[in-house]
């Protein structure tokens, strides 16, 4: 997903980046790289965010309705960052 979202970004807003990455033939693993990148992002501030915010397995059994709405919330948090540090650079 983030690795289309680069390749779309590249296309059509660094569109000499774009070709110079596919005459070099780096473009699909640079491509890979930020999809890598993103979800290991994902993977490491998530939890952190969670804990900050008290989004816990008690509040999800308590509370399912607003553990989504947090988890929904944090979740848009944390993928704004990765797109304005890794997708849209």
């Amino acid at each position: 997903m983030y690795g289309r979202m680069r390749q779309r970004y590249l296309k059509e807003h660094r569109p000499s980046l774009y070709s110079s990455l596919i005459l070099s033939e780096k473009l699909y693993p640079h491509l890979l790289e930020i999809d890598r990148a993103a979800h290991e992002r994902m993977d490491a501030m998530l939890p952190r965010m969670m804990g900050a915010a008290g989004v816990t397995e008690e509040l999800k059994a308590r509370d399912p309705m607003r553990w989504v709405g947090l988890m929904n919330t944090l979740k848009v948090q944390v993928e704004e960052t990765i797109f304005q540090e890794l997708i849209f650079q």
